[in-house]
């Protein structure tokens, strides 16, 4: 029985829709790599379009990584554990390079800053809230949160090349990048009260 039960995982960890997941994670140190060798290392700007060309394909992962799962039934929990995972460590790495590069700056570090702690409390709230068997659902507008959250580190990420082709790039980016901020704080709110109500709950016990 042991044995069939662990080739049952295996087989579910190695289903498409976790392929596409470990994708989406080793899709990190290529676009890291790329902003960091044109602006650090002062390497060609065709690099910028590399590294959004591959932000673009494990963003593009997300989506269909959730759709084959469901379609196929192959929804497991190390997928479910795995996915947010990628999504956050694929944001915090663009965040951080990008603020290295001097992409984001100033004020719009606090943007940055905002959106990193959110991903750190709903992160710990989740695991705590596992432990007491309680689901906190993705809500519609965090979906919408995460969306403009990518399409603004898209625009941050072509750089002084995305400026060369239309001047207000990198402009463009950093205003999403406010408005998910925004967003941020809202559903980063909604899941710590929701969160807070089950540990009140659970305190009263």
């Amino acid at each position: 029985m042991d044995t069939v039960t662990a080739r049952t995982t295996a087989k579910h960890t190695l289903s498409l829709p976790n392929i596409l997941t470990f994708a989406r994670i080793a899709a990190i140190p290529v676009v890291v790599g790329c902003v960091y060798a044109q602006s650090i290392m002062d390497g060609p700007l065709w690099l910028r379009w590399v590294a959004l060309g591959v932000f673009i394909a494990a963003g593009i992962t997300d989506f269909f990584d959730g759709y084959y799962a469901r379609i196929w039934d192959q929804q497991s929990a190390f997928g479910k554990m795995l996915d947010p995972i990628a999504d956050k460590l694929l944001v915090a790495s663009c965040l951080l390079m990008l603020a290295a590069d001097g992409i984001i700056h100033g004020w719009t570090l606090w943007a940055a800053i905002v959106i990193l702690c959110r991903e750190i409390l709903v992160s710990g709230l989740r695991e705590h809230l596992a432990e007491l068997r309680v689901s906190v659902p993705v809500t519609k507008l965090a979906k919408w949160k995460t969306t403009v959250q990518l399409v603004a580190i898209g625009f941050l990420l072509t750089g002084e090349a995305g400026d060369l082709v239309f001047p207000f790039v990198t402009q463009i980016g950093l205003l999403l990048l406010w408005i998910s901020a925004i967003f941020t704080i809202y559903t980063g709110w909604d899941y710590f009260r929701a969160g807070i109500h089950h540990l009140i709950e659970e305190d009263e016990r």
